[in-house]
């Protein structure tokens, strides 16, 4: 009995598999130039994959917790995929899809809830922190590999932009978590190093940490200096600066096009 509920609860959900079923429908939409809006494909696209890589993030945050001891992540339904078992749907899917159409920022939302007195030992504990943006890492990999292993031809423009957009989401994402602000990832690999006087002067902090670095990225001087350290690790991944850059504007298909990214009529 336990077995099968064990089973159960580590089942691929209907709703990721859904959301993974756009994201593989419209990459294919994009690729081929069947949608007779462009914008519109890569948008689904990249808002999908985006999503799945959301869902990627705090799987292995759990999955990491699991093999950590914390068991009750199985019961939560974390294992499942499924981003409506997270903490706040609202916070683990909705913002962050926000702050890319707003901003075109990777920036995480909240999430699973560990427990964390079940797990013993720090490395355990940073390792917990740390799995989620090295997926981040990961994803963003298999985004520019085509760009760093010189194979794009034949690879459709649209597609080629779609993935630089992505790539870029992704590396946002990656440095955004590993800052050491409370709240987010990077200040949980570094806590259980702290002192218990630190860690307990900095607990209260941790709501308002994902919030401070969204209205920080709006000061424009932090945002130049941020988006200039992005593009320069996509630069060294070959991902060339008007590749996001037109991702970026197929991606916001209802604002008015710029000429730079005019794509070729077929």
């Amino acid at each position: 009995m336990g077995h099968q509920g064990g089973r159960g609860e580590r089942r691929t959900s209907a709703v990721f598999l859904g959301i993974a079923a756009v994201m593989a429908v419209t990459g294919w939409a994009v690729w081929t130039g069947y949608s007779t809006s462009a914008g519109l494909a890569v948008f689904l696209f990249v808002t999908s994959a985006w999503i799945v890589s959301l869902c990627l993030h705090e799987y292995a945050h759990a999955r990491t917790a699991l093999h950590g001891g914390d068991l009750s992540v199985g019961a939560k339904g974390y294992l499942t995929l499924n981003p409506l078992k997270y903490t706040h749907a609202l916070l683990s899917i909705v913002l962050p899809v926000l702050f890319v159409i707003l901003g075109g920022i990777g920036l995480p939302g909240g999430a699973v809830f560990i427990e964390r007195d079940r797990i013993q030992g720090r490395w355990k504990h940073s390792l917990i922190s740390a799995a989620g943006p090295l997926t981040n890492v990961a994803f963003a990999v298999v985004c520019t590999a085509p760009f760093w292993l010189d194979a794009l031809d034949g690879v459709p423009l649209e597609f080629r932009f779609a993935l630089a957009f992505l790539a870029l989401l992704q590396v946002s994402a990656a440095i955004l978590n590993f800052l050491p602000v409370p709240g987010l990832d990077g200040y949980g690999v570094i806590e259980p190093w702290l002192s218990h006087r630190v860690r307990r002067e900095m607990a209260p902090l941790a709501q308002f940490g994902l919030i401070a670095v969204f209205a920080l990225l709006w000061i424009p001087e932090v945002n130049t200096f941020f988006f200039d350290v992005v593009r320069g690790l996509l630069s060294a991944l070959g991902v060339p600066d008007l590749d996001t850059y037109c991702g970026r504007e197929l991606y916001t298909f209802w604002r008015d096009p710029d000429g730079i990214c005019a794509l070729p009529q077929s």
